[in-house]
């Protein structure tokens, strides 16, 4: 759930560290640090707080030297400081280390080394894993890491330094994502692809168990049994500046801006003769052939899961569950090979997303991954891929990830089940979504005035009912996320159950109205909470707007659209919302407190 890089050539690294870690700020972090060896000795410097704190510590230090690691801290054990900040380094500070993720028997394995007089200066997992490193050094670094890490347990990402081995970093994975980059003469290792874009465009994906050693002139890959692995490169495609901000004040702004491209970049390519193809994958016969389907995920990709659920298993007339990935495998399910496991994540790196995936794999269940990340740990793992092309999201809170999620469980649903008038009905709609998404962007002023209104409320409540439910859950989701204002979402048929209790005099409540055939029941939801002092913000559909004009306070109004793609249309005003509450209320949009972009433990 943090940021490394690695960096091994000829330049000075320290600048190409800290532009890496900038790069990662949105993977979430509460500390920074980085080490070069320099002069041969490992220097380093680790601060809490932001990078910008980072930097102004190391300017006056003479961090000078060509082969360095950093790293960006999200506390799990030990709180936010400087002493528990990456890089750990042995007492001798020979070794310098930094890790992603979590060493389980962390507290058995200190015990020992205790015993064996080892003294440890900070709270962290972490410093016994390069305690561990150093007790079993004895003049081989890699044979060393290797020991250490079958003793751990756990998740990790790691990369070490080895004043001894001025120009190697050596570094292994399992279960934490790390990327080894390839230069002219130099090389760069990051736990994400962004961290990369300035230098190169060639690399190569570490698998679970291996470890490499990387000197400027390349690297050297081996599995967990030792035996060297040539591996080809894989090509990054990406837009350099589609990972910057292009002027835009937030990246959050950009990124629901770039929603409607998405979306084009999504749908078209996969539009064939008015037709729905995806290139290597018989997605009917998939869908088809199951007797039951999973769909799994954290989160917002969860969000996006759920409006699955409404229109899939009319059409298809076979159970589909929705599952949450930290929940699904402590469940034990049952799955079969008739089972069909499909596991959504904008990062494909989320770690108990993996998990679940592995899981279904195990239990001889087919498994579809859709995700945003080509190389991604799921879209290598799972038996079909299908992606999102959204292009980076650099913002923690996701915008248009959920929209092209959406859209893609949407394509599968049209190109299995549709034909003759009704799947050229759908393809006319498909070639139309992009420009009516763009027509609910324009709408933001409108948006950004009921932000104002409405930022200092303590509690705001989300209601809909049917596939109106699921988009309230991400808009109740992004105004947490951004804004730390509490807010909750509810079927709405349950507020007699329990929730209308805590409406009172000027709570806010914002209603899904989108699908027809609920107008009347969702109509007298919104009359409850009026009639308790509530003000109604609804969004809903031309079609619905003379019915609901008169019992709102605010109405947004977009265009009426199959309950396939209205998820879409109508999550854009809540994203907006949120947006402009995090502005009123002073937070960082980009970097809400707590939260990380790809969270890679459990």
């Amino acid at each position: 759930m943090c940021g490394i890089i690695g960096y091994t050539g000829n330049k000075n690294a320290l600048p190409i560290l800290i532009d890496g870690l900038e790069k990662l700020e949105y993977r979430g972090y509460d500390s920074a640090g980085v080490a070069v060896v320099s002069g041969g000795k490992i220097r380093f410097k680790k601060r809490k707080g932001r990078i910008d704190v980072l930097k102004d510590s190391v300017r006056s230090d003479n961090l000078t030297g060509t082969c360095g690691i950093g790293h960006t801290r999200w506390a799990t054990h030990g709180e936010p400081s400087d002493q528990n900040s990456h890089p750990h380094l042995s007492l001798d500070q020979r070794i310098a280390l930094v890790h992603n993720g979590i060493i389980e028997n962390y507290a058995k394995l200190k015990d020992q080394l205790k015993r064996l007089g080892h003294r440890f200066l900070s709270d962290t997992d972490t410093e016994v894993l390069v305690h561990l490193i150093d007790h079993h050094y004895s003049g081989d670094m890699i044979a060393a890491v290797n020991q250490a890490l079958l003793e751990a347990e756990g998740s990790y990402a790691i990369c070490v330094l080895d004043q001894n081995s001025p120009d190697r970093i050596i570094c292994a994975k399992k279960d934490s994502p790390l990327i080894i980059g390839e230069g002219n003469g130099e090389m760069f290792i990051a736990s994400d692809i962004p961290a990369l874009l300035p230098y190169t465009r060639k690399v190569y994906f570490l698998e679970d168990g291996e470890t490499a050693i990387v000197e400027k002139s390349g690297a050297q890959i081996f599995d967990r049994y030792g035996k060297r692995i040539f591996r080809k490169a894989y090509t990054v495609d990406w837009d350099i500046s589609a990972a910057e901000k292009a002027g835009y004040p937030h990246f959050m702004l950009k990124e629901i801006h770039e929603g409607a491209p998405a979306l084009k970049r999504t749908i078209f390519p996969r539009l064939k003769s008015g037709r729905i193809v995806f290139p290597d994958l018989d997605i009917k016969e998939l869908l088809c052939s199951a007797q039951k389907i999973f769909i799994i995920a954290c989160g917002t990709a969860y969000h996006a899961g759920l409006t699955a659920k409404y229109t899939w298993e009319r059409e298809f007339k076979i159970p589909i569950e929705v599952d949450l990935a930290s929940e699904f495998r402590y469940r034990d399910p049952y799955l079969s090979k008739n089972t069909l496991v499909i596991l959504l994540s904008q990062s494909g790196e989320t770690a108990d997303t993996l998990a679940s995936l592995r899981h279904a794999k195990a239990a001889g269940a087919k498994t579809l991954a859709i995700t945003n990340v080509v190389g991604s740990s799921l879209a290598r793992l799972a038996d079909n891929v299908i992606f999102t092309l959204a292009g980076p999201e650099i913002s923690v809170a996701a915008s248009k990830s959920y929209l092209t999620q959406v859209i893609c469980l949407a394509l599968m649903l049209i190109s299995s089940s549709f034909t003759g008038q009704k799947l050229t009905d759908a393809v006319n709609f498909l070639t139309a979504l992009p420009d009516l998404a763009q027509l609910v962007i324009k709408e933001q002023d409108q948006i950004k005035k009921l932000a104002h209104l409405y930022h200092s409320k303590k509690d705001i409540y989300f209601i809909g009912r049917g596939i109106d439910h699921a988009i309230a859950l991400e808009g109740a989701l992004k105004l947490k996320e951004l804004s730390y204002i509490h807010a909750d979402a509810y079927a709405a048929g349950e507020l007699k159950h329990g929730p209308i209790a805590l409406i009172e005099d000027s709570s806010l409540v914002i209603a899904l109205a989108t699908y027809p055939q609920l107008f009347d029941k969702i109509a007298g939801n919104i009359m409850e909470t009026r009639t308790r002092g509530a003000k109604t913000w609804v969004i809903t559909t031309k079609s619905g707007y003379k019915r609901f004009a008169d019992m709102s306070d605010h109405i947004t109004v977009i265009e009426d659209a199959p309950d396939w793609a209205i998820p879409i249309l109508a999550v854009i005003p809540m994203q907006y919302f949120a947006y402009y509450a995090c502005i009123e209320r002073g937070f960082d949009v980009d970097k809400p407190r707590n939260l990380a972009k790809s969270v890679t433990v459990e």
